[in-house]
């Protein structure tokens, strides 16, 4: 009886593991289904480099390049601040932090991660977009730098978190080694710790990344959404993703501007697998 129910046990989690590659091809195979249709009316490299996006002109200019430099511009700003961040907490949570500490911002984080998008995009235009305008004398605080310090906010937690989980992983004869030998704790964090976890918190911060890009209500909320080639951070832009949630709703089923609307699902869809498969490579790297 043991042996059969383990027999079922790992039939079900192989027919789970094989339904959630199916689930994502079919996915795929039904964005490629509506979206490549948009290709009949407009080339594949005036889509992707066009810099106007006119989807109801006529005709429809269908360029999305400001859309995505536009989500470019937001993820790399939430990076530039939520790497340094979030790896010094990670570094501070795992080598640092008395014990009780470390339980307590440990739960901290993980409440973090689990306030909704559509909230803290509410708490963006309240407090941040007011102050980026105050502090920066804009004409508005919906702009690319607001989305970035709340994408960075709501990147930190998957960064914190596994960064973290890797740097505990690490051997303790690595640490013991190295004091041994007489190096300082912050030299052996610096010199030992943080090389041996590269890979691992290489993944975290790919898995950030991944979050931030995908990401929709709250660049929505307080970005400016204004489908123009931005020119710096200080500016509103659109995202990707922004683009479709504010307009699926309006495209006629059918239209170029619906079909379009598919292909920058498409664009998405590669862009976060990337992302997901470069970290799933580099966790696989630390575990060997």
């Amino acid at each position: 009886m043991r042996k059969f129910k383990e027999f079922i046990i790992e039939k079900l989690i192989v027919i789970c593991g094989l339904a959630s590659i199916f689930f994502v091809a079919l996915i795929f195979l039904f964005l490629l289904k509506e979206g490549l249709a948009v290709f009949n009316t407009v080339g594949p490299f005036k889509f992707l480099f066009g810099k106007s996006w006119y989807p109801i002109s006529e005709p429809a200019q269908l360029g999305i390049l400001p859309l995505i430099l536009g989500s470019l511009l937001v993820t790399l700003g939430a990076a530039v601040i939520s790497i340094p961040i979030g790896v010094g907490c990670a570094v501070y949570i795992a080598e640092i932090a008395p014990a009780k500490t470390k339980e307590i911002l440990k739960a901290g984080i993980e409440l973090l991660a689990a306030i909704p998008s559509v909230v803290l995009g509410f708490i963006g235009m309240i407090t941040l977009v007011p102050l980026v305008k105050s502090i920066f004398h804009l004409p508005t605080g919906l702009t690319a730098l607001s989305g970035s310090i709340m994408l960075a906010f709501m990147a930190m937690p998957t960064i914190v978190s596994i960064a973290e989980d890797a740097l505990y992983s690490i051997p303790k004869t690595y640490k013991e080694g190295a004091l041994a030998l007489g190096a300082t704790h912050w030299q052996t964090i610096w010199r030992v710790m943080l090389p041996a976890a590269s890979s691992g918190i290489l993944a975290a911060v790919m898995l950030g990344i991944g979050r931030v890009i995908g990401e929709t209500m709250a660049v929505m909320m307080i970005t400016g959404n204004a489908a123009v080639m931005p020119n710096n951070i200080l500016v509103p832009v659109r995202t990707l993703t922004a683009t479709i949630a504010a307009e699926m709703g309006e495209a006629v089923v059918g239209s170029e501007h619906y079909f379009a609307l598919f292909a920058i699902g498409i664009v998405l869809f590669i862009i976060s697998f990337a992302i997901n498969v470069t970290a799933d490579l580099f966790l696989h790297k630390r575990q060997q």
